[in-house]
């Protein structure tokens, strides 16, 4: 929750388009490490889903990967915020929150992609945006395997 919340508050004070990008990357690589770590060590139930917000996180990152690598040495951004994860818990707090963060994150890409000029940027950020959006659902689909499990398995 801790990282979530430090990545929601860098992405709301980003006002570059620079940082913009680069927040979004770590909301992204953000998404990438719980779903890796909920894919090993997360219900059986939901792993499946855990895999794919993982890979999702992945090309969502990966899409602004050359531009996030560029923006960082020229900046302070540093490393990867994801990089401090060590534990997932509290998944019916954590999952809403990560579904909020990354909202946020395509909605800041949205007005990147609308205010640039540059052809490359634009489609950076169309490839995050959407696989931001299936990050999104991926994040639904374990809370909704989490639900059924807490009902006792009945659908």
């Amino acid at each position: 929750m801790r990282l979530i919340g430090a990545s929601r508050h860098a992405l709301a004070q980003a006002g570059s388009e620079q940082e913009i990008v680069v927040e979004a990357w770590q909301a992204h690589a953000l998404a990438e490490a719980i779903g890796g770590h909920l894919a090993l060590h997360g219900p059986p139930e939901a792993r499946t889903e855990a895999r794919g917000l993982c890979e999702a996180g992945g090309r969502a990152r990966g899409a602004l990967h050359h531009r996030a690598v560029q923006i960082r040495t020229m900046t302070r951004a540093g490393c990867s915020r994801a990089a401090k994860l060590t534990e997932v818990r509290e998944l019916g707090r954590l999952l809403p929150a990560l579904a909020e963060l990354l909202g946020d994150a395509g909605i800041a890409l949205v007005g990147v992609a609308s205010a640039t000029e540059d052809e490359a940027l634009y489609w950076s950020c169309v490839e995050s945006i959407d696989a931001g959006d299936e990050s999104r659902d991926r994040v639904r689909g374990i809370l909704r395997h989490l639900e059924v499990r807490e009902r006792g398995g009945a659908a």
